[in-house]
């Protein structure tokens, strides 16, 4: 297809020149061709998948998707085949069964194929999809049957076990289970002709291509085969019935006969070799006469491959090693036993099997059973070397690492060995030789090995020996008697002389003692070989001889715990082999002290508590009694004597550390004992005296066997051991509190012993006596109470660490613990640790989780078990009263308060869990919940500056007498209101413990009367919270821990507290107003309460008047969610009684400010009114100012006037405003009059009160007047459409010629007085408010009165300035104030110097052009406004120690209203004003200005600053996702909002105000920011790269091709146009026959990169000049601040001085200066050139001479 190694078009079916070939044949001959490898056979299996269009019979059959997925099956790519498998197999399962088997005549030869592929997938695919096909098609698989058959066999037989397991599947899905012989039947022929093929004909060549597969892959493909091969044999020999199998006898015969297949066992592959000997396993059983006529070639085959350990090859050798043995009687005639066999046996034995010893030892003994004489002759001998080998296995490495081998050797071992026995019992002189041989060479040694191997004791060898001893004694009663008693008394002589060798030694070993105990123990008691190895199934064989009936592997049976009287030989044997140890032993122990041997005493009387070993181990001077009357009769008993004597002596020895093993004598002795009474008795006497470490010891033994426990009761609940716990208690606890560290046995036992003596239980009682429980309990709850209120932490911690350990397992343990006074006293002292703060229990973390454990599990058991209650007296109960004194009483910081809800909570969790209804705790609850009174009181104690939030914002109008300037100071304290602790701890207990999920609140708290007031106090301390606009910080972390417990939410969720929480609300806000308002207001907001819900809570509008304060708030919060019909009828109401003022009584301001307060809610809530009813509200104002004018406080003293007055003429104000935004038409003439003359009149009242706006109602006074400044300003400003013809017409003269004037002449003064008046911006009493207020009125200042203001005059020394005595005091005044931190202030500030900005280069360039035009030396320079510049250099400094550890690049979060910034903010705020300045700047000056920037490098720190101000992805916050993506908002892209009133998203402001000046600086600045930007290290240089590419160049550079197409600036002889979309500008100049077209390219990074100049068309400029033009185009466009087209206007003025003829300067060949736009003007005095200022300075410093450039004469 046009070369070998190019890729295929996909999907290009067109056939390949030999499918055309095909097609044309087909064509004309109308028969399909046979092809190589393809077959010409006549029979019905087609030989490859038709493909071309000729052969359309054959068509028709195959489906055109199946003929493309089979075609892909025959590709030599393995995921190409898997793949198109995968796809067969699916498409065998979706299309229709006609489909499907079109298929069926092509799938025999693909399925031959790859069922044997190399890759697996492709196996186990293939398997799959076959199984698809044969549950589409079934029956009509039938005719291809026998073609498959072979493969699917062989299939079946797959090494990789999935492939196998699906060819199975497949199989098991064709044929049923009793018919697949018959199926394998059918095919037989057929199949073993391949397996024949695979066998003895196919190579690793003839499998696979040699010139297209590697020789490793067609090696591993036949390998696979071959044994597929065999095993598929072997599966058909099973499978096959009978007769089948006779009828294939030949032909199998002809296969056994080829020496090719007896090679196969010896093939260098295991798993071929596995495969063959499973082969012939197979074939002894089923067709044992082919075996037998092979005899010769099995038996070499098999018999010398004995040695063979590969893992995969052993276990099938040596079953078919046992089937030869059996199949072939004359078997060893073939082979040479003692030369060809047992020697390979022997090594391989000797070497532990090579690590299969759990293969191989298995079959040891059916393999020596089934010897014959002849082979196994001399006996002797053979049963010698045989065990020996497998013995002497046990040292091979693997043997030694692996238990599971050495268990299988010593099982084989002890098997063989008691066969050999059986076989050779009898007194013959050669039997008696073996006797003694196995004894004494074979089993003593053995046993010998083991007692030195740790390992080997703990293997079956000690239960198989115990076995054996216990068969041998059932045969001695027989007729084998005399063998079976010498072969006992041999044995036991043996290891009686073993053992004695080992004990009988003064350094004798643990080990070898160790293993004696446990063998002797396990002879005693087989049952207590715990670690016993669990036996492997083995080969039973069934002994044929009449004597020899016993089994070849009898089980180990278990002796009966009574075993003496059935077997006193061997009890016998073996106790006295016991005591004649012992004697030998305490001998060494008596004598030399040796802790060896007394350890071993200790594990034999354990093993054999028997009188008679006790009598043995006392002297016979011992053996008399010396004791008091009481255990006189008692001692008479050896094994008490001995305690008393003996084991009592050892255990008060001071230098034992480890008594362990002494206790178990104790309890040895005690067996021996009759009643349990001597038993007390004897326990009372000897633990009087004993260390704390034996006792505890005692008691853990006692607790651990029930049988021991009944029997110590009476020593344990007995007087004796009672007093001295409480004693022992009693040291603890003293030794405690003294901090003194107690002494190691007390320290170390102690505790744990009072813990064990108080934590167990026996028959539902203590297991001491419960009046030292009592007693206990009692001391420690008065240690725990001692220690509670000291102070020294560090030494109480262990002590109640204890206290806290053996109370929890007190309380866990024992179920009546808490019936005893002394342990709920306990508990709860135990409970108030928990509760209260760490500062003053001074527990650490780990500690406090101790004991909350403690009192978790004690209230669990009294309830669970007690089933207690609430009422007075009980624990809960005083529990409660002592939570509610906590809360109400101790001042709590955030942290206890969180202690003690943790503590309350895991306690209430509790209560709920372990009692299922909710009754105790709704109980539990209701004894928390103060009274009313109580909450009556804790909220009067709240602080009341959460007033001055909502009355200045405007959300509630409330009256209030705090004449004191301190009440408004806020006291930082860091305890918290008991209000909130108290409504905290109640909401958590409600909402989280008690109903995890809130669906259940309802059917949990029905029962508790006070939940809705609960409820509501919670919204009212949380709305307090809220209001606090400058809480202490601790109301702030209060504040966020109960929004992490989601308390609104929870209630919100709540139907049950949502029907009565709202009417309860409404009902505290008509009672109360303030704070109940606001909480109401915000309930109805967030659970979107709807008007119907609303009209429910009152009967009709009339029942809130008359208004008092609190039916104000209340309709003021209402309002928003009333119908309109319900607003309407308020304002009727309100206007009514505001007609009839007059009826009321003299002083009637509280009803007459509700009424405007309501009016105006209902106005502002876009109720609908007439006209009329506002010209009579305003009517019946100007009525006040005539006869009630006090009420407009004009010049009146503000401190002396009531909080209801302030109100009353805000409300006018407010109304007066909403008039003017609204309906101004309804104003008339003399409305206007008031309207202005008022508002002036008040403004001068707050200016003469300006000392008293620390108070919030004066506050309130000044912003409502600053808000109708403002609403007026915007109306003269710019007013309503069609409303100017309807004004009275002087009247915006008269309010720009004198209120204007008026108003900001008092403002100006104001807002600079505050700041002198309130200077620390911090303070609670700084009037924020106010600045805001003022700050926003200031922004609507007419620049003219800013240039004529009347402050007073304000001038620094040494400031050089040309600007207006009124200009210079304004800045002066004002610049100081960007740094005062208050951002209403520093936002005012920048707006009023904004205006003036564009001002202040005039003064500047009257002063430059002024400046003598011969000036020589460096290059002019100026400095921008001397006030700004002194701000910039105040604040650099600290910003560098602000942002100096953040790269440049990363971004600085800066913490909103934080003294960083608002120094931040002013810094921002004074480069914004100073870009404003250089942008109204001309060209000239703009480039004086630049240098001064230059040489104080501030530039270059303020963009260092910006990049460490501005967030790395500049995004606005708030966009929506798919706006976003498309088109994302940036702070380049949105314009920055510097509202002093704003107070949402300051967070963002900085970063926004960073971005801003960027772009400014970018725009106004370029060229020193290009300079600044490749001065810069390579990463600053990268970054600020990427960042200006990413958000700002496309922005700047729209803006600056958009400013060119919407330019009015005309220039002569030029035009100038631009292309957006190729951001490109073109300029074209023409002058006379001149003609020159500029084309300017925008950089990506514009303005950072340089601006490319390409020339377009030129006519009449010689090529040298053009040159000249288009460098000092780029040279303007690049080193010039400015814009593109003011770059333009400099280039064109230089070339228009060319044509007017004026010379270059021949330094920068340019007409005008590329940085001063200077003309040259320096000239030569020989040579008459002319030169620029400052090209000559440069000349002159850097070249150190005074010559021209030009002549080279000295320049005068």
């Amino acid at each position: 297809m046009g070369g070998k190694n190019k890729q295929r078009t996909k999907g290009n079916v067109r056939p390949s020149s030999s499918g055309r070939a095909a097609d044309l044949l087909a064509r004309e001959s109308g028969v399909v061709p046979g092809f190589v490898g393809f077959g010409v056979s006549t029979s019905s299996d087609p030989g490859y998948v038709p493909a071309v269009q000729g052969a359309e019979e054959i068509d028709n059959q195959v489906d055109a998707d199946f003929r493309m997925v089979l075609r892909k099956l025959s590709k030599r790519d393995a995921v190409t085949k898997l793949k198109a498998v995968q796809e067969f197999g699916a498409m065998c399962q979706e299309r229709q069964p006609d489909v499907v088997k079109g298929v069926l005549p092509y799938w025999p030869r693909i399925y031959c194929r790859i069922s044997v592929d190399h890759d697996r997938r492709v196996r186990e695919a293939t398997q799959q999809a076959f199984e698809q096909l044969i549950l589409k098609v079934k029956r009509n698989l039938a005719p291809y049957l026998k073609s498959i058959m072979g493969h699917w066999l062989i299939s079946q037989c797959d090494t990789y076990s999935p492939a196998a397991s699906a060819a199975s599947a497949a199989f098991q899905a064709a044929f049923p289970l009793n018919k697949q012989p018959e199926a394998i039947s059918f095919c037989k022929d057929e199949i073993l002709n391949v397996l024949q093929d695979n066998l003895l004909k196919e190579t690793a060549d003839t499998l696979s291509d040699p010139q297209s597969v590697p020789e490793e892959e067609r090696e591993a493909k036949f390998i696979r085969l071959l044994t597929s091969s065999l095993l598929a044999l072997k599966r058909l020999l099973s499978i096959l019935p009978e007769q089948d199998r006779e009828l294939l006898k030949e032909r199998l015969t002809q296969l056994f006969t080829q020496v090719k297949f007896w090679k196969y066992s010896k093939h260098k592959t295991p798993q071929i070799r596995g495969a063959f000997f499973e082969l012939i396993v197979t074939m002894c059983e089923h067709t044992p006469q082919l075996i037998q006529a092979e005899a010769a070639r099995v038996c070499s085959s098999v018999l010398l491959s004995i040695d063979d350990t590969d893992p995969v090859v052993l276990p099938p050798l040596w079953e078919a090693v046992l089937h030869i043995l059996s199949c072939v009687d004359n078997c060893w005639t073939h082979v040479s036993a003692r030369k060809g066999v047992m020697p390979k046996l022997w090594v391989l034995l000797k070497e532990g099997g090579r690590g299969l010893a759990t293969s191989l030892h298995p079959n040891l003994l059916p393999f020596i059973s089934k010897l014959p004489a002849e082979v196994t002759q001399p006996n002797l001998e053979f049963s010698r070397t045989f065990l020996t080998s497998v013995i002497q296995g046990l040292g091979s490495d693997r043997a030694k690492s692996s238990p599971s081998e050495s268990a299988a050797i010593i099982f084989a071992t002890m098997e063989c060995l008691r066969f050999i026995i059986l076989q050779n019992i009898g007194d013959e002189q050669e039997q008696r030789i073996i006797q003694n041989m196995l004894i004494s060479e074979q089993l003593l040694p053995l046993i010998d090995r083991a007692l030195g191997n740790p390992s080997l004791q703990t293997g079956p060898l000690f239960p198989q020996v115990s076995d054996m001893l216990l068969s041998w004694e059932k045969r001695a009663v027989g007729k084998e008697a005399p063998t079976f008693q010498r072969l006992l008394s041999d044995f036991w002589e043996g290891l009686g002389r073993l053992c004695t060798t080992y004990v009988d030694c003064v350094e004798a070993e643990q080990t070898p003692l160790e293993g004696i105990a446990l063998l002797l123990q396990i002879m005693h008691n087989p049952k207590s070989a715990s670690k016993q190895t669990k036996k492997k199934k083995t080969v039973k064989i069934c002994f044929t001889d009449r004597e020899e009936r016993g089994q070849g592997e009898e089980p180990p049976k278990e002796t009966p715990a009574v075993e003496e009287q059935h077997c006193p030989l061997r009890n016998g044997h073996l106790l006295d082999l016991v005591c004649q140890l012992a004697e030998l032993n305490m001998v060494y122990v008596s004598d030399c002290e040796s802790e060896r041997h007394l350890r071993f005493l200790s594990q034999l009387l354990r093993a054999f508590p028997s009188p008679k070993v006790f009598q043995v181990l006392l002297k016979p001077e011992e053996m008399k009694p010396e004791m008091g009357p009481e255990l006189r009769p008692l001692a008479e008993n050896a094994a008490v004597h001995f305690l008393l004597q003996r084991v009592t002596v050892w255990l008060k020895q001071d230098n034992r550390k480890d008594t362990d093993f002494l206790v178990d004598m104790v309890f040895s002795s005690l067996q021996c004992c009759c009643s349990s009474d001597d038993k007390t008795l004897i326990l009372n006497h000897i633990s009087r005296d004993l260390n704390w470490s034996v006792i505890l010891q005692l008691i853990e033994k006692a607790c651990a066997d029930p049988v021991r426990l009944e029997v110590f009761i009476g020593w344990l609940r007995g007087p004796v051991l009672g007093e001295r716990l409480v004693g022992l208690a009693g040291e603890l606890c003293v030794m405690g509190l003294r901090g003194s560290p107690s002494s190691s046995s007390h320290h170390a036992h102690g505790w744990p012993l009072i813990s064990l003596a108080l934590s167990q239980q026996h028959n539902n009682g203590p297991l001491i006596g419960k009046v030292h429980v009592e007693q206990i309990i009692d001391k420690l709850h008065a240690t725990l109470s001692e220690a509670k209120g000291m102070s020294d932490a560090g030494n109480m911690e262990p002590l109640v660490t204890f206290i806290s350990d053996v109370a929890a397992t007190f309380f866990s343990s024992v179920t009546s613990c808490l019936l005893l006074a002394s342990a709920e006293e306990l508990l709860m002292t135990v409970f108030q640790l928990c509760a209260q703060d760490q500062t003053i229990t001074h527990l650490s973390d780990a500690l406090l989780l101790n004991l909350q454990h403690a009192y978790t599990v004690g209230i669990q058991s009294l309830i669970t078990n007690l089933g207690a209650g609430v009422t007075e007296g009980t624990l809960l109960h005083n529990i409660a009263l002592w939570v509610k004194s906590q809360l109400l009483t101790t001042p709590l910081t955030v942290k206890s308060l969180q202690l003690l809800v943790q503590a309350v909570e895991s306690l209430a969790q509790t209560i709920a869990s372990a009692q299922k209804s909710s009754c105790l705790l709704s109980q539990f609850i209701c004894c928390l919940n103060p009274t009313e009174e109580e909450w009556s009181r804790i909220r009067r104690a709240l602080l009341p500056q959460w007033v001055k939030h909502p009355l200045l914002c405007g959300r509630l109008r409330v009256t209030g007498e705090y004449p004191s300037m301190d009440v408004w100071r806020i006291r930082e304290t860091n305890r918290l209101p008991a209000h909130l602790c108290v409504s905290a701890l109640l909401g958590r207990i409600i909402f989280t413990a008690a109903s995890p999920d809130d669906q259940q609140v309802e059917a949990d708290f029905s029962e508790i009367p006070d939940l809705k007031h609960i409820v509501s106090e919670i919204f009212y301390g949380l709305q307090w919270c809220e209001e606090m606009e400058l809480s202490p910080l601790m109301v702030c972390e209060y504040h966020k821990l109960l929004q992490s417990w989601s308390l609104e939410q929870r209630i919100h969720n709540s139907s049950l507290i949502k029907t009565t929480l709202l009417d309860t609300l409404f009902i505290r806000s008509q009672e109360e107003g303030s704070l109940w308002s606001l909480a109401l207001a915000k309930y109805m907001q967030n659970s979107k309460t709807e008007p119907s819900h609303i009209k429910a809570l009152y009967d009709n509008v009339e029942s809130f008047f008359p208004l008092s304060e609190h039916s104000v708030s209340t309709v003021q919060v209402l309002c928003p969610f009333l119908a309109s019909e319900e607003r309407e009828s308020l304002i009727a109401l309100c206007v009514a009684e505001l007609l009839n003022w007059q009826d009321r009584e003299q002083d009637c301001t509280d009803g007459v400010w509700g009424c405007l307060a309501v009016l105006l809610c209902c106005l502002q809530a876009d109720t609908a009114v007439e006209d009329e009813i506002l010209l009579a509200v305003v009517a019946t104002i100007a009525e006040w100012r005539n006869s009630r004018e006090e009420w407009f406080l004009f010049n009146s003293d503000l401190g002396k006037v009531s909080a209801s007055w302030l109100l009353l003429a805000v409300e006018i104000m407010r109304v007066l405003s909403w008039v003017v935004d609204n309906s101004p038409t309804v104003l008339g003439n003399t409305h206007w009059d008031l309207l202005l003359c008022s508002m002036l009149a008040w403004l001068e009242t707050a200016r003469e009160n300006s000392s008293m706006f620390w108070n919030p109602w004066v506050q309130l006074f000044v912003c409502a007047n600053c808000e109708l400044i403002v609403r007026l300003s915007e109306f003269f400003t710019s007013p309503p459409v069609g409303v100017e013809e309807q004004l009275p017409p002087e009247l915006k003269s008269e309010w720009k010629e004198f209120f204007l004037e008026g108003i900001h002449n008092l403002q100006l003064p104001m807002l600079i007085k505050i700041p002198a008046d309130f200077t620390e911006p911090d303070d609670p009493l700084f009037p924020l408010a106010v600045l805001r207020a003022v700050g926003e009125a200031l922004t609507y200042i007419p620049v003219e009165l800013l240039t004529q203001n009347k402050l007073p005059p304000r001038f620094v020394a040494d400031q050089r300035s040309s600007l207006p005595e009124p200009l210079q005091t304004l800045l002066n005044t004002l610049s100081p104030l960007l740094l005062f931190k208050a951002r209403p202030l520093q936002l005012a500030v920048y707006h009023i110097l904004h205006k003036v900005m564009p001002l202040l280069p005039e003064s500047d360039s009257e002063s430059a052009s002024a400046k003598s035009d011969d000036e020589d030396g460096e290059e002019p320079c100026l400095s921008p406004p001397a006030a700004l510049m002194s701000i910039l250099s105040a604040t650099e400094e600290l910003l560098e120690s602000i942002l100096g550890g953040v790269q440049v690049g990363e971004f600085a979060v800066v913490q909103p209203l934080s003294m960083e910034h608002c120094c931040i903010l002013g810094y921002l705020l004074a480069w914004k004003l100073l870009l404003t300045f250089f942008k109204a700047s001309s060209s000239h000056l703009r480039a004086q200005y630049s240098l001064h920037l230059k040489k104080t490098r501030s530039l270059h720190k303020l963009l260092l600053h910006l990049f460490r101000l501005m967030p790395e992805i500049p995004s606005v916050p708030g966009q929506p996702a798919e706006l976003s993506s498309k088109e994302p908002k940036t702070f380049f892209t949105e314009s920055l909002s510097l509202s002093p009133r704003k107070t949402e998203g300051l967070q963002f402001e900085v970063p926004h105000l960073a971005c801003s000046v960027y772009y400014g600086a970018l725009k106004d600045l370029p060229a020193m920011v290009r300079l600044w930007w490749n001065s810069q290290e390579k990463r600053v240089f990268s970054t600020v790269d990427k960042f200006t590419s990413k958000y700002v160049s496309s922005v700047l550079s729209a803006q600056e091709i958009a400013s060119v197409q919407s330019s009015t600036q005309t220039f002569e002889n030029m035009m100038v146009k631009a292309r957006s979309a190729t951001r490109e500008v073109i300029a074209t100049y023409s002058v006379d026959d001149i003609f020159i077209e500029l084309v300017i390219q925008l950089p990506q990074n514009y303005p950072l990169g340089s601006i490319l100049v390409e020339s377009g068309r030129r006519v009449g400029v010689a090529v040298q000049q053009w040159r000249n033009w288009m460098l000092q185009l780029n040279t303007y466009l690049t080193h010039q601040n400015g814009s593109i087209l003011e770059g333009l206007s400099l280039w064109k003025n230089n070339v228009d001085k060319r044509f007017e003829g004026v010379e270059d300067c021949m330094i920068c060949f340019s007409v005008i200066h590329g940085s001063n736009y200077s003309l040259p003007k320096k000239a030569c005095r020989t040579c008459k050139k002319k030169f620029h200022s400052a090209c000559l300075y440069k000349w002159f410093t850097s070249s150190n001479k005074s010559t021209c450039p030009l002549c080279r004469e000295t320049f005068f």
